[in-house]
């Protein structure tokens, strides 16, 4: 039997039927664990130790680094490690961290009250975005193109009436198009550029916009490689937008869907992960 990999996560989705597919040809057993059904804490931790190591693929963000956290702690692997996976979960934190090792981000301000929503919108021109710090896929992520409106939007916000749905980015809107890396261990598998289309204006492949190939070009790839070294090897989505100074990280997603840029660019992205895996555990 080849070493034992638990793909963590909170259903099986493309990508992870990929990974268990393609296992066998990697000398692996992969098996999907639900992440609600680990009930980690215990010394030894029984629901991990038959592993040889754990995918994290939890699409929440709170799971993910929560379990990586405490399977780390009972002396499991994780793939990503929990440092990684907390820094990304936290789209303000993972921005700190990037900018003080020296990796551009866009401009923004952290958001916790209608006080600082208006000094954010004092301080950045309009049109900006409003995000919330934890959170993916584009949702209850806002266009704010006027002032006369802006009120408003913060209206929701405080009506969701949860502090932790409360803290939220102010940032410049830097366009419909953005750039999705997917890097497996050191290296850069593949790259796509994805553009917003009909009455969308978010540019995310989770909702379906244009996708198409993008060329490994080098400023991409020195980008791309500082990210990696300040978090560390692992599986990443790291999303970029294009400005007028070059490259800036929006995002790195720690359990990215890979669908669609291994459509666009011919990436064996499953492959990959399965050599990456194959390798930390020879």
């Amino acid at each position: 039997m080849g070493r034992r990999v638990a793909v963590v996560a909170d259903r099986i989705a493309w990508e992870e039927r990929q990974l268990i597919q393609r296992a066998d040809a990697y000398g692996l057993t992969v098996d999907w664990v639900n992440d609600e059904s680990l009930c980690l804490g215990e010394p030894g931790a029984p629901a991990v130790r038959d592993y040889d190591a754990l995918l994290i693929r939890s699409r929440s963000y709170t799971r993910g680094g929560l379990v990586a956290s405490l399977a780390e702690a009972a002396g499991a692997r994780t793939v990503n490690t929990a440092r990684a996976i907390h820094a990304c979960e936290n789209k303000a934190a993972l921005r700190t961290v990037l900018r003080t090792a020296g990796v551009p981000v866009p401009d923004f301000r952290l958001v916790l009250s209608r006080k600082d929503f208006e000094q954010a919108l004092a301080e950045l021109e309009l049109p900006v975005v409003l995000k919330p710090v934890f959170g993916g896929m584009g949702k209850r992520v806002t266009l704010i193109r006027h002032s006369d409106t802006a009120q408003s939007v913060y209206d929701y916000v405080e009506d969701l009436g949860h502090a932790f749905e409360q803290a939220c980015l102010v940032e410049p809107y830097l366009g419909g198009t953005s750039v999705r890396c997917l890097v497996v261990g050191r290296e850069l598998v593949g790259a796509a550029e994805f553009a917003s289309g009909g009455t969308d204006w978010r540019n995310n492949a989770a909702l379906g916009n244009d996708t198409r190939a993008l060329a490994h070009d080098p400023d991409l790839v020195k980008i791309v490689d500082a990210v990696v070294a300040e978090l560390g090897p692992g599986i990443y989505g790291v999303d970029l937008f294009r400005t007028a100074d070059g490259y800036v990280v929006n995002e790195v997603n720690h359990a990215p869907g890979f669908r669609a840029v291994a459509s666009a660019t011919g990436a064996d992205v499953p492959s990959a992960i399965g050599r990456h895996v194959q390798e930390l555990l020879a």
